[in-house]
């Protein structure tokens, strides 16, 4: 399976300056019906301060690999590539009160 990276030769990708490791929530999106918006934390903000300015716009490009050979494959690619190091995220169901 080939990495395909929509569009990423026309944009700048954002790289931080150190390591960032964060826990959040997602929350509930009353409108969409679902648990589908994530607020990045301040320390987000604060490595990534182009995030601030208004008049950016930014995007995203999510990829969710099924095993762990395919991940690897890409992140070789990407690596050969000399592409930007991809976020790592993490999706998990809470325990239920």
């Amino acid at each position: 399976m080939e990495l395909e990276l929509k569009g990423i030769n026309d944009k700048k990708p954002l790289l931080p300056r150190k390591c960032v490791d964060i826990n959040g929530k997602i929350l509930y999106s009353e409108g969409d019906q679902a648990w589908n918006l994530i607020r990045l934390k301040k320390d987000v903000l604060n490595e990534f301060y182009q995030l601030k300015e208004k008049r950016l716009k930014f995007s995203y490009q999510m990829i969710y690999y099924r095993v762990y050979e395919d991940l690897e494959k890409a992140i070789k690619g990407l690596k050969k590539q000399n592409k930007a190091l991809p976020v790592l995220l993490w999706l998990y169901q809470e325990p239920s009160i």
